[in-house]
């Protein structure tokens, strides 16, 4: 792809918090954007009219990232709307709910394992037999999803999904030494505390209030500040960047 014509980008999670932020930035960039959501319509489709009033391209489409057929789906629908795919960002995950890890009910910690890491696998899956020169395509970037916790560890919060996150990290050294001579970069971004309503849905409502103090910039961070540096990696700009995990914590 040449520099003048950036091609289309793929992030599952696309419809609330850092994947929409980075469908936004991504289509502000002039990147035609296929995203998918897991049940928010709404939301969905609100965001697709918000990136068309300004000019952007997105198309949403309804899939479980844990389910090989819809990931299928939604690369297919890129590729018929727009051609393979040049940019994938693996974002869509769950924390599970907030739990010591003696008290996780099995079926929790499945359907975390299931999304975090069995959705990346199939996404990355996808985004490889489109994308691979190997495979007769053009190449590209891969930014996967990990987080702070994956070091931090969750403890007394979510072990569960700090775990999911450190088999990301494990994901993005390993595809990076994979896939670079299939002419794709694969990177992940790693957030500490940003303002999404991740911590609610897991019960945590007062979660970003309470460890602001932990932040030696002092303040939680915004949504878009991690979709600027999903977009960079995204980029030529990043052209020698492979196989990074970049904290993106303010020091956290």
């Amino acid at each position: 792809m040449s520099h003048s014509e950036p091609g289309p980008v793929i992030v599952t999670g696309g419809s609330r918090g850092i994947g929409a932020a980075t469908v936004m930035a991504l289509a502000g960039a002039g990147r035609p954007v296929v995203f998918s959501y897991a049940s928010n319509a709404d939301a969905a489709q609100a965001l697709t009219r918000r990136v068309q009033a300004a000019g952007g391209t997105a198309i949403a489409v309804q899939g479980d990232v844990a389910d090989d057929v819809a990931v299928t789906a939604l690369f297919e629908t890129c590729k018929d709307a727009f051609g393979a795919p040049t940019g994938v960002f693996a974002n869509a995950g769950i924390t599970g709910p907030s739990s010591r890890m003696e008290d996780l009910a099995p079926a929790d910690l499945r359907r975390v394992l299931d999304v975090n890491v069995t959705g990346t696998v199939l996404t990355v899956q996808a985004a490889a037999r489109l994308m691979s020169t190997r495979h007769g395509g053009a190449g590209g970037a891969i930014v996967l999803m990990s987080s702070r916790a994956a070091a931090l560890g969750g403890g007394n919060e979510w072990i569960h999904y700090a775990a999911s996150k450190g088999a990301i990290n494990s994901m993005t050294i390993g595809l990076a030494k994979e896939l670079g001579a299939d002419g794709i970069r694969v990177n992940a971004v790693a957030p500490g505390l940003i303002d999404t309503d991740i911590h609610a849905t897991a019960g945590l409502v007062d979660r970003l209030a309470a460890k602001t103090g932990d932040v030696p910039l002092g303040r939680i961070g915004r949504a878009d500040e991690v979709a600027s540096a999903v977009t960079w990696l995204l980029s030529d700009a990043a052209s020698y960047v492979s196989g990074a995990v970049l904290d993106i914590s303010a020091g956290r």
